[in-house]
């Protein structure tokens, strides 16, 4: 159907009264500059010389002013009869502008409750069937008296002004319950005349819930003005929609004017149109609701889109809202991936910038995880799934720019969202590589990672051997007293003293090892288990070294990550401890002449034979290989985050075959044998009376006895734990401290 063609209108006022109407005009266009009404189609305007569509002879009407509704239209050819725009007289006498344009609106002070708005509210997007005394409008005729021709005419007249927001004459809007919950506060409910005829009253109340929804979009685009870029983005659709709307319209009205239509077929053209701003305003209306914004709003509507499956007609056009309503969702979003950089003042994107957290208060891991972070409310659901990996994108470009780089993305960012297909997710994909590749890039050649996680090993992992001697050597009389009484500054001029005499002192990053001593014992932190009644722990028992690391190398090397570095150096710490302390044993109670020597050295040479089996299974079946799998892995790789799931992996199987990471039998087993160990050490180098050789004797026999059940339930244990898996690396430690069988009958026995 071609556009509608333009009306004029035959007025016959004097020339002063055009005058006058054309100069408030221009007055209330001025005032209002900024203003753009909705569209309204011309209606016949009933002139003293004007027909009736039923052909009777109007009586004269008076001179049009600028408070009769929608009587000052200009269409512009150019917009091919798609836009109107509407210049509207209707102000509120709050407003100062009314008075300049000459006489005052006639506002009802109960239309506040009516429309929704207080009084003095005027909306550029609204017109909300607002009551306006009409000036040049003839007498209301009676309907009874007509036939039903007239009677449909005058009512399809009525019907166009329903439509587009204005009251008519035979059909007018009830007040809104404002009480009412749901949707129902968003509906308007009509009255029909009741002397209109029966049959063309059904069908006008099957067209009055467009008239009804229509406004409801209205209102919701009116309320929800300047409520974040999403929601911006959807009004504009909803007003390109409501132009269609009226442009519909206005070709209904010239096939009235041309008494070419009918309630029948205006009903029957405007069916599909009823769907579909049925499903609109139902879904402005949840939104506005449940007060959704950003993300959330196009979650709800992809939500619906999966729900009009069956309606492929208004699915298109919902698809179409989605698209249009996350353009600027997705302008967000490529800013972020490409440059790391967030605009969002109303609080819409799904990465929340905490900007009162800085880097200098704060641990950089600290910083890492806090500075940054999603905003799930705001996730919307095609999204959800890349999430983190949005995140990441982010964070890494912001690290490359906090370390002096520039981003240069040379990769095309044709980001946008389209409802039917996932063409934005290899985008976010390409944009993270790249972003960590770079941030990896940084890490390795500008930040010497791959020398900081060669000291990490040198140091907490005990592969510096004439270090760690040289630091026990020095330190032994200070960590031997218990924690309260170690002088913490006293151990780093230890420190700094073992590093300067041993190898390590060529190791650049030496100055980033630091001494450290934790209130729990080693056994306690792996079990979690902090008992009160347990004593003070020696400073062996609490000696833990820290390496410190500076931004951006504490990305890969974190707390989390020094945590579990930290176990493995104290479990392989405090046996280190054990083994100097029973060669240490041994050699003073070598100097002396006692009839349990055999007897000693036997139970001191089984215990010095499962430590140091205990540290040779610990650093080189497990520690090593594992170690030579990361470093080699981690040379072929290209992202930051597959060197931290390498790193990850490494850490994990190295406490799972360290017996750490599963039951604390094993860590308390292992603990109970580097207590007794330390015991007996004590006990031979306590001098003896020739009269107590006999009770030193039966003690060296207890020692015995309780070591070896104590290792027997520690070998169950791990017998238990492999099963049958004969490949399982613990069988290994099994076979080394039982290489002769000589626990094998008892571990059978008791098994």
């Amino acid at each position: 159907m071609l556009p509608p063609k333009m009306h004029y209108l035959n007025a016959t006022d004097d020339a002063i009264s055009r005058s006058r109407a054309d100069e408030q005009t221009n007055a209330a266009a001025a005032v209002f500059k900024s203003w753009e009404l909705p569209m309204l189609p011309k209606h016949p305007t009933r002139h003293k010389t004007e027909k009736s569509p039923t052909g009777n002879r109007l009586p004269p009407s008076k001179p049009i002013t600028p408070h009769t509704v929608g009587k000052h239209l200009n269409f512009n050819s150019s917009d091919c009869g798609s836009r109107f725009t509407a210049t509207s007289n209707i102000l509120s006498s709050e407003y100062p502008q009314s008075k300049a344009i000459g006489e005052k609106s006639n506002w009802n002070s109960q239309d506040a409750d009516f429309n929704g708005f207080p009084v003095g509210h005027v909306s550029n997007l609204l017109w909300d069937y607002c009551k306006v005394e009409g000036k040049g409008l003839g007498p209301k005729q009676k309907l009874a008296s007509l036939p039903l021709d007239s009677q449909e005419n005058l009512i399809l007249n009525d019907l166009i002004y329903c439509l587009s927001g204005i009251r008519g004459e035979y059909i007018e809007p009830q007040p809104r319950d404002l009480q009412a919950k749901g949707m129902d506060k968003y509906k308007t409910h009509f009255s029909v005349d009741k002397e209109l005829d029966k049959s063309l009253k059904e069908i006008v109340h099957e067209i009055l819930p467009l008239a009804s929804h229509f406004m409801g979009i209205q209102r919701a685009v009116a309320a929800t003005e300047q409520s974040g870029q999403v929601i911006n983005a959807l009004n504009a659709e909803l007003i390109r929609i409501r132009k269609d709307f009226y442009v519909l319209l206005a070709q209904a009205e010239e096939q009235l004017s041309d008494k070419e239509l009918t309630l029948a077929k205006l009903h029957y053209y405007l069916q599909p149109t009823t769907w579909l701003m049925d499903d609109i305003f139902i879904t402005v209306s949840e939104i506005q609701l449940q007060h959704l914004q950003g993300g959330a709003v196009l979650s709800h509507l992809c939500a619906r889109i999966k729900q009009l499956e069956s309606d492929q007609s208004t699915r298109n056009a919902f698809i179409e809202l989605a698209s249009k309503a996350a353009v600027p969702y997705m302008k967000m979003l490529k800013l972020w991936i490409q440059k790391g950089v967030i605009v969002d003042s109303k609080r819409e994107f799904l990465v929340e910038d905490n900007k009162n957290i800085h880097l200098a208060e704060l641990s950089p891991d600290e910083y890492w995880e806090k500075r940054y972070t999603l905003r799930s409310k705001c996730i919307p659901t095609f999204l959800e799934m890349q999430s983190d990996r949005i995140l990441r994108t982010g964070k890494y470009i912001q690290v490359i720019r906090q370390c002096g780089k520039q981003v240069m993305n040379t990769m095309v960012f044709n980001l946008e969202f389209d409802p039917t297909n996932d063409q934005h997710v290899p985008v976010i994909n390409d944009a993270y590589f790249f972003a960590a590749h770079t941030l990896y890039d940084v890490l390795i050649n500008d930040h010497d990672l791959m020398g900081h996680m060669q000291s990490i090993k040198r140091y907490l992992l005990l592969n510096q051997g004439d270090f760690i001697m040289q630091f026990m050597d020095v330190c032994e009389e200070e960590l031997s007293k218990n924690i309260g009484s170690v002088q913490p500054l006293k151990l780093d001029n230890l420190l700094g003293l073992s590093l300067s005499l041993s190898s390590a002192r060529s190791d650049p990053h030496k100055n980033n090892l630091h001494c450290g001593l934790l209130p729990l014992d080693y056994f306690t932190q792996m079990s979690q288990l902090n008992k009160q009644d347990q004593e003070e722990p020696s400073g062996f028992q609490s000696f833990v070294f820290t390496y410190e690391v500076n931004w951006p190398i504490s990305l890969v090397i974190n707390r989390t990550v020094m945590t579990q570095y930290q176990m493995l150096f104290r479990q392989l710490f405090y046996c280190k401890h054990v083994e100097r302390q029973l060669c240490k044993s041994w050699k003073e109670y070598s100097m002396k002449i006692t009839p349990h020597e055999s007897c000693v050295l036997m139970v001191r040479q089984r215990m010095m034979n499962t430590i140091q089996d205990l540290e040779y299974y610990m650093m080189v079946e497990i520690i090593e290989p594992n170690w030579k799998i990361f470093i080699e892995k981690m040379k072929k790789i290209q992202n930051l985050e597959m060197l931290l799931s390498l790193q990850s992996d490494f850490l994990y199987l190295c406490l799972r075959d360290n017996m750490l990471a599963e039951s604390s039998h094993f860590n308390r087993a292992v603990f109970k044998l580097c207590e007794i160990c330390l015991k007996f050490c004590k006990f031979i180098q306590c001098e003896s009376k020739p009269d107590e050789m006999i009770a030193f004797g039966e003690q060296v026999k207890c020692f015995d006895v309780e070591f070896t059940d104590t290792l027997i339930t520690f070998l169950k244990q791990i017998k238990k734990l492999s099963g049958n898996n004969i490949t399982d690396r613990c069988m290994n430690l099994l076979h080394r401290i039982n290489f002769n069988g000589f626990y094998t009958d008892k571990i059978l026995n008791d098994y």
